[in-house]
């Protein structure tokens, strides 16, 4: 058995959860904007022979639920708290936390909520005070899809090959499709005007460690912004780049980012 998949019921809705056979650290990955956890099937499937991967669909995307309330739960604060909260139903109470995308800035809030965090793993995520949103990100031509609602069939397509990138395998279709589209409009509005912590004073203030790692083939997110971050503990003190990746590297190239994340979770756990 690669994996199983229970759900766990909350205040913010019943959500979905993919845990690997391994029983070692506990890692937990947590996936982007209209996703699911099945993007992380190969760290399922290989590295979380070891470690004890618990990757969790966010209320209104995959197979958890809509939320029961959408607008106290479809922020990045929101879904900190519904991660936290499952966390403690599951008894976890000291974990790894990788977030890829939207998936990075739900576990920056979650640091000042979840203390058992050992640290914190990002890509895809710049880390942006409310004031400097745009200069995160970069232009792109499917960038306004993140927040758009209502998802035609060219747009879904779009959404995945443009996030998940090559190898493109048909579930990924599935799961944008899935979305509760009223997750990226609530979410896309908030983040705009602000909510929630401010995430460049997070980083900087942070003691636990933070490591980030993303494709050098980003297509959304400004590098160079995101190297002229201070962090308060940056893992090995710099950035890290994977060269022919975009901005999915545990699924485009997961040879490659796959040892970071090893090394990571190992120097965080001595």
């Amino acid at each position: 058995m690669a994996s199983k998949m229970t759900m766990v019921g909350t205040s913010h809705g019943a959500i979905a959860v993919r845990e690997s056979e391994g029983t070692g650290v506990p890692v937990v990955m947590i996936h982007g904007n209209s996703s699911s956890s099945a993007v992380f099937r190969n760290q399922i499937e290989g590295i979380g022979r070891h470690y004890r991967i618990i990757a969790p669909d966010l209320p209104g995307h995959g197979d958890s639920s809509d939320a029961l309330e959408p607008s106290r739960t479809y922020t990045m604060e929101g879904y900190a708290a519904a991660i936290t909260e499952l966390l403690k139903a599951m008894e976890v109470d000291s974990a790894v936390v990788f977030g890829w995308s939207l998936g990075g800035h739900i576990g920056l809030e979650m640091i000042s909520r979840f203390p058992g965090m050992r640290g914190l793993m990002i890509t895809g995520t710049p880390p942006v005070a409310p004031e400097e949103v745009a200069d995160g990100f970069k232009p792109s031509e499917h960038m306004h899809l993140a927040g758009q609602e209502t998802f035609d069939a060219k747009d879904v397509e779009a959404y995945a090959r443009s996030t998940c990138g090559e190898p493109f395998e048909d579930f990924f279709l599935d799961v944008v499709g899935r979305t509760d589209g009223r997750a990226r409009q609530t979410m896309f509005t908030s983040f705009a005007a602000g909510t929630g912590d401010n995430q460049k004073d997070i980083v900087a203030d942070a003691t636990l460690p933070i490591a980030v790692v993303n494709g050098a083939d980003e297509p959304f997110v400004n590098l160079d912004f995101v190297s002229a971050v201070k962090f308060g503990n940056l893992w090995e003190g710099k950035t890290h780049i994977i060269a022919n990746s975009g901005h999915a590297p545990f699924w485009d190239q997961p040879q490659i980012f796959d040892p970071y994340l090893v090394r990571f979770v190992t120097s965080v756990s001595q």
